[in-house]
């Protein structure tokens, strides 16, 4: 009988957490230190209120979380002595997770654009490749030209590099920045241009 009430009253202690961990070595998605994680012996407490209460032992921190109903969650572990913040644990992981999507839709990835053309190009052929790249770097991405050389092309390599420096050239007037300045590699000549900032 002894042995059921202790058993009853640890389980009421031990707050179960919403997809918690539950591998042998505590390897798993959620790293957070909350409650029984709490390894420090002391910890600087911000109650539920926004209250500072200054250094204090762990185990009278998480007796304070337990008597609010809620958890004892480490917000800055880095700190000597940690950070530990006594508030709802699933509407603060909540709110971080919205706020990292937030932060996601409002970064622009930048794409690399590549622009093949061979140095015989005709002229309407290089008026279009000239106004791909103009649309690409208006739409923030990073635009490689790459001239390709085909067997005997290869030594006639100033002509690949002056074309590319002719669409550097043609493009003077638009907000573009040159990120690497023609050169030979293998058998391309290669150029790289960005948005200018």
């Amino acid at each position: 009988m002894h042995d059921i009430i202790n058993n009853v009253k640890a389980s009421r202690r031990r707050i179960v957490i919403a997809n918690e961990d539950k591998s042998p070595k505590g390897l798993g998605k959620d790293k957070a230190l909350i409650n029984e994680r709490i390894r420090a012996k002391e910890v600087r407490l911000i109650d539920e209120n926004g209250t500072n209460h200054g250094i204090v032992s762990t185990a009278q921190a998480l007796k304070m979380a337990e008597e609010a109903e809620l958890d004892l969650v480490v917000i800055s572990p880095n700190q000597a002595p940690p950070v530990a913040k006594i508030l709802n644990y699933g509407k603060y992981k909540y709110e971080l997770e919205k706020k990292a999507k937030e932060a996601k839709k409002k970064q622009h990835v930048v794409d690399i654009k590549e622009v093949k053309v061979r140095y015989k190009i005709d002229t309407h052929d290089y008026e279009v490749r000239l106004k791909n790249i103009k649309k690409f770097i208006s739409q923030g991405n990073k635009v490689k030209i790459v001239v390709t050389l085909r067997g005997r092309e290869m030594q006639h390599s100033q002509l690949a590099i002056d074309l590319a420096n002719r669409f550097i050239a043609d493009l003077a007037n638009d907000p573009v920045a040159v990120e690497k300045k023609p050169m030979i590699e293998g058998r391309n000549v290669t150029a790289w241009l960005v948005p200018k900032s």
